[in-house]
C-alpha cells in the first residue's frame, strides 16, 4: 500500500475533522446504496459528499492570501574569513578516584 496516502488522510482528518467525517459518511452511504440497488441511499450519499466537497472548496476560495513576508536584514556576513571565537579544546583529565 502506498505510504503517502495514509499520511495524507491522517493529516486531512486532523485539519478538517467535520468535513472529513461528512465525506466519509457520504461515500459509505453511496457505496452501500450502489451495492444494494438502493438508489435513494446512493443519491443521498452522493449528495452529502458533493455538498461537503462544494462547501470545502468554497471555504478554500474564501481564505485571504497570506501577508507578504517582511524583509529580513542580516547584520552579520554569511561567512567570515577569520573566526572571531577561539576554538574550544577539551582537556583530558583523569576522573577522581
Amino acid at each position: 500500500m502506498n505510504i503517502v496516502l495514509p499520511r495524507f488522510l491522517k493529516s486531512f482528518y486532523r485539519k478538517e475533522p467535520l468535513i472529513s467525517m461528512l465525506i466519509t459518511i457520504g461515500a459509505v452511504d453511496a457505496l452501500i446504496g450502489g451495492l444494494d440497488d438502493s438508489w435513494s441511499l446512493f443519491a443521498f450519499g452522493l449528495g452529502i459528499a458533493g455538498v461537503t466537497l462544494a462547501y470545502r472548496w468554497w471555504r478554500v476560495q474564501q481564505r485571504r492570501p497570506l501577508p507578504e513576508q517582511p524583509i529580513v536584514q542580516h547584520y552579520l556576513p554569511p561567512h567570515s574569513s577569520s573566526p572571531t571565537l577561539p576554538m574550544l579544546s577539551i582537556s583530558k583529565k583523569k576522573p577522581p578516584q
